[in-house]
């Protein structure tokens, strides 16, 4: 398995941007799928978008899409989440996740986790 540690989170105003980086330890990561994905208070984790082991291919939740933009740097072992035009309702903790498989999309193809991290967006 792979360790995954997030950074970037914090509080930002409605309108704003920021950008989540995940730190992926180990030689491998290159071989990994890797997703973002949220959970609110009281509410389930949701997907918000994945990245292909290359980085060509990219997937995003309706409710992102055109806001947030994933990428990968594999001599860095690094993914990101360029988070713009940021909402109140984006508030959220923020989760990276590696999966084995390609094409990986839903929370259960993924099997490490980060811990996570807040952020908050005010109206």
């Amino acid at each position: 398995q792979v360790q995954l540690v997030e950074s970037g989170g914090g509080l930002v105003q409605a309108g704003g941007s920021l950008r989540l980086s995940c730190a992926a330890s180990g030689r491998t990561f290159s071989t990994y799928a890797m997703g973002w994905f949220r959970q609110a208070p009281g509410k389930d984790r949701e997907f918000v978008a994945t990245i292909s082991r290359s980085g060509g291919n990219t997937y995003y939740a309706d409710s992102v899409k055109g806001r947030f933009s994933i990428s990968r740097d594999n001599a860095k072992n690094t993914v990101y989440l360029q988070m713009s035009s940021l909402k109140p309702e984006d508030t959220a903790v923020y989760y990276c996740a590696a999966s084995p498989f390609m094409g990986a999309t839903v929370i259960s193809d993924f099997r490490s986790w980060g811990q996570g991290i807040q952020v908050t967006v005010s109206s």
